[in-house]
């Protein structure tokens, strides 16, 4: 089973025998493990089975990325010591010589 929790749905891919399920729910930003649930339910029920019949589950999410994207949420900055000051130019890949 595969779980995407993005910023308004979550969608659900559920991979039983030689069928692939798929189901959406809405997200709900302040308990988006509500959404997770809600749409393994909808994939279960569509399969026909019970939670007992899977056996892993990958998970990912935009939540992030997108507040990151929208300038939601706390405000951060970035702190290093001595010798990691370039760090972000590292992690940009704009650094010539790592």
């Amino acid at each position: 089973m595969g779980v995407d929790v993005g910023g308004t749905f979550t969608d659900i891919a559920l991979s039983a025998g030689e069928r692939i399920h798929t189901a959406k729910a809405l997200t709900t930003p302040e308990r988006p493990v509500e959404g997770v649930l809600e749409g393994i339910g909808y994939a279960l029920d569509a399969a026909g089975l019970d939670s007992a019949a899977f056996r892993s589950v990958i998970h990912g999410t935009t939540l992030a990325t997108n507040a990151l994207i929208e300038r939601r949420g706390a405000k951060v900055g970035v702190i290093t010591t001595d010798g990691f000051r370039d760090i972000l130019e590292i992690g940009y890949e704009r650094r010539y010589d790592q």
